[in-house]
């Protein structure tokens, strides 16, 4: 008796769930949990609707399918150099720059998910390996010690986010003369944040 196309179908499945959550990356991004319709991401997948609940169970847990695929995609594109802090600043500008959808979705997972103990899979661990990479850093004599990890941390993302769409600051679609002029003040902001004081002597 012949047995079924397991790869196959296991291939079939896996396409769905990419089309399911390239759809609903769209939907959340514009419309958040609250706004998405799971219709919409059926219709946009070219899928049967029931299939969300098949695969995901519900339109939450979709929701946050799509936010750990989001910061693993995060994680993978843009690699955290501690000893070269300003150029990762960049990096994640021009990522994020290219990809708003991050930000967006964050925004939507702040005010729609906060106090449900649920948090993108790897942000967590994410942080913390950055966090301590700092701390590495500063002992090794890379990076000055006037912030925490923590803060260094905190500042530079501050810093990366702050011209970006979901930003009250930036009310307008920049110019790409803009945006690079955008780009090299965060860069050399992150650069000053982690300049040494120099220990003046008094010439009187």
């Amino acid at each position: 008796m012949s047995q079924p196309d397991r790869p196959v179908q296991t291939r079939d499945a896996e396409a769905t769930k990419a089309r399911l959550l390239q759809a609903a990356t769209e939907e959340f991004a514009a419309r958040g949990i609250a706004g998405a319709r799971v219709d919409r991401i059926g219709t946009a997948a070219k899928v049967n609707k029931a299939l969300i609940y098949t695969y995901f169970g519900n339109k939450e847990q979709l929701f946050d399918a799509v936010m750990d695929a989001h910061v693993t995609r995060v994680l993978d594109r843009v690699p955290f150099t501690p000893e070269d802090l300003p150029g990762y600043a960049g990096r994640l500008f021009d990522f994020l720059a290219d990809h708003p959808h991050q930000l967006r979705l964050a925004t939507w997972n702040r005010l729609e998910r906060a106090g449900t103990d649920r948090e993108p899979e790897e942000l967590h661990a994410s942080m913390r390996r950055k966090t301590d990479a700092l701390a590495q850093a500063q002992d090794d004599g890379q990076l000055p010690t006037a912030f925490p990890p923590e803060d260094l941390l905190v500042f530079t993302l501050a810093l990366v986010g702050a011209w970006m769409p979901t930003s009250p600051m930036a009310t307008t679609e920049p110019a790409a003369q803009q945006t690079r002029q955008r780009r090299a003040a965060v860069v050399e902001a992150v650069r000053r944040l982690i300049t040494r004081e120099e220990t003046g002597q008094d010439s009187s």
